[in-house]
């Protein structure tokens, strides 16, 4: 599965722009994001579809962004990861 190219993150761009608005979320390159010096989330691209994978722990996890409900859970997952590593409580509301 290859990383996910210009013409694949304009398809995702409300997506992007979301994310964006995560505090403590830094976007080094399009559609890469850091916390701090440690890589968070990026996006690949695939016949199924866009997939994001979102660091939990040492690992990351793969999260399907091709439906409306995906991506909100991408959302909610992402909101929980960095409230969790910022020491927050762990429910986030639904946005």
């Amino acid at each position: 599965m290859k990383h996910a190219g210009p013409q694949a993150f304009e398809a995702i761009e409300p997506l992007l722009e979301k994310l964006r608005t995560i505090p403590g979320l830094v976007e080094r390159k399009r559609g890469i994001f850091y916390r701090g010096a440690t890589a968070f989330l990026h996006f690949h691209e695939d016949p199924a579809g866009m997939f994001a994978d979102l660091r939990s722990g040492d690992d990351f996890e793969r999260y399907a962004v091709n439906t409306k409900a995906e991506i909100a859970r991408l959302l909610h997952a992402a909101k929980a990861q960095v409230a969790m590593l910022d020491g927050a409580p762990r429910r986030i509301p639904r946005s």
